[in-house]
């Protein structure tokens, strides 16, 4: 489909990782639940958002096997960078944004990110040798402190769906983490995606990562090429 984009949200600072996200700008292109919840499966991405309101910010987020999110951090990251917009609007509330350059920020509640049990393991080694995913049940947040003086924690983040053994880097468990531990974090998640986050006042987080455009290709059985780059053959 012509207007969608595949974006890696959360990079490292060469621009490799990064968890895929897909964003359909044109909303009325899957105009009810079943297309949406059909296309986010057939795409496979942890999530997919569909832009509803460009000028508003109006968006619906998506999750296979067809599940709607009030709230996720990696799909608006994401697609504030995209949409170059202030403002988001989802289920869970308004969701503010900014770009410094490199990275791109939200500002969400800590009570937005509900849903995943955070587990600190003793060191990074015993959280990269966890099997995807680990026994159990439940969304499981493994984390370490690689440096706990300056803030910087090793992470694995596994959803435990049948679509999806591990997700590379999430924005909601960061947030939560952050909320817990009450400090500025920085995160290596997955294969080497890295998360910043910021405890700010009234119970609010700021979540930013890099976000680039992920190569043409194909997920599933959709077939796509980067519809917002302008360096796209």
């Amino acid at each position: 489909m012509n207007d969608l984009d595949v974006l890696k949200v959360f990079c490292a600072a060469d621009g490799s990782h990064g968890n895929p996200l897909g964003v359909v700008r044109n909303g009325r292109t899957c105009p009810d639940d079943a297309s949406r919840a059909e296309l986010a499966t057939r795409l496979g991405f942890s999530e997919t958002v569909f832009v509803d309101d460009p000028e508003r910010g109006v968006v619906d987020i998506w999750t296979p096997p067809g599940q709607r999110m009030a709230f996720a951090g990696h799909p608006l990251v994401g697609t504030a960078w995209l949409l170059d917009i202030e403002e988001l609007v989802v289920p869970a509330g308004e969701v503010w944004a900014r770009n410094d350059g490199e990275f791109s920020w939200i500002t969400a509640r800590a009570e937005w990110a509900v849903g995943r049990r955070l587990v600190q393991y003793a060191d990074p080694a015993q959280v990269d040798e966890l099997p995807a995913p680990p026994p159990g049940e439940g969304w499981l947040y493994a984390w370490a402190w690689e440096d706990e003086a300056a803030g910087r924690v090793r992470a694995r983040g596994f959803p435990r769906r049948p679509c999806l053994d591990e997700d590379e880097a999430t924005g909601a468990a960061a947030i939560a983490l952050t909320a817990e531990l009450g400090r500025a974090l920085n995160i290596t998640q997955g294969a080497g995606s890295q998360i910043l986050t910021a405890p700010g006042p009234g119970g609010v987080v700021e979540l930013g990562g890099r976000v680039r455009f992920a190569p043409a290709g194909s997920y599933g059985d959709a077939q796509w090429r980067p519809y917002g780059d302008p360096y796209a053959d």
